[in-house]
């Protein structure tokens, strides 16, 4: 299997070094810059698996950066672990509501982001690698385009297909529909955000199985999840 792909946008030269370094160690393919413009244009050339963003570093915030990476339908699914010296909770809430998906304090140690990056990887690879992904009894193969729900054998149309696989690469986290409409149905897309609930229902039906708690939690004024049951 490739290396995984690793954007780090640090400007602290002795924080990106140590970093690289031991990433590079664990077997991780990384790239490196410390300005946030740069940051886009790298990862809009070659998607990273995964970006570490500094929240302060040079031209365009590590917030922002954030945020059109999410706007980005190329972009919209890469996992995102904020760093910030930042350690008020609006702050860290401000960045997991712009689409982060983890934020770790300054300082830290390299050994916990090392393992929280695994921890990521661990979820995101079997996706990455064409491999059946399983989120509780759920079962997709991204290669065959099947679903499966404790052994039965699911028939989705393509757009439930798209979403259902959508969470199940970030299974847990809550997202809104705007994200959902840009990352299943791409940023230029003219379709209305109450579209999102009709395909959520749909969703919902196809999958359902008697008995069986229904995965795709309603998070309200936020969003939908789907938990691993």
């Amino acid at each position: 299997m490739p290396a995984a792909k690793l954007l780090l946008v640090e400007d602290d030269p002795a924080l990106s070094e140590l970093l690289e370094y031991r990433f590079q160690n664990e077997g991780y393919d990384v790239r490196c810059t410390g300005d946030g413009d740069e940051a886009m244009v790298l990862a809009s050339e070659d998607v990273p698996d995964l970006i570490i963003l500094d929240w302060m570093i040079e031209g365009t915030s590590g917030i922002e950066v954030c945020r059109r990476l999410r706007r980005d339908k190329d972009t919209a699914h890469v996992p995102i672990i904020m760093l910030t010296a930042r350690e008020a909770e609006d702050d860290r809430v401000r960045g997991l509501e712009t689409g982060a998906d983890d934020y770790l304090t300054k300082p830290f140690s390299p050994r916990e982001l090392l393992a929280r990056v695994a921890a990521v990887m661990r979820r995101i690879r079997p996706a990455l690698a064409g491999e059946t992904i399983e989120v509780g009894d759920i079962k997709l193969d991204p290669v065959a385009h099947r679903v499966q729900r404790r052994g039965q054998s699911l028939q989705l149309g393509p757009t439930e297909y798209r979403l259902l696989k959508f969470f199940m690469e970030s299974p847990g986290r809550v997202f809104s529909r705007g994200q959902l409409l840009d990352g299943v149905w791409g940023t230029g897309s003219d379709i209305e955000l109450r579209t999102v609930d009709v395909h959520i229902r749909r969703l919902r039906k196809a999958i359902g199985v008697e008995g069986v708690k229904d995965p795709i939690r309603t998070v309200r004024s936020a969003g939908y999840a789907l938990e691993p049951s």
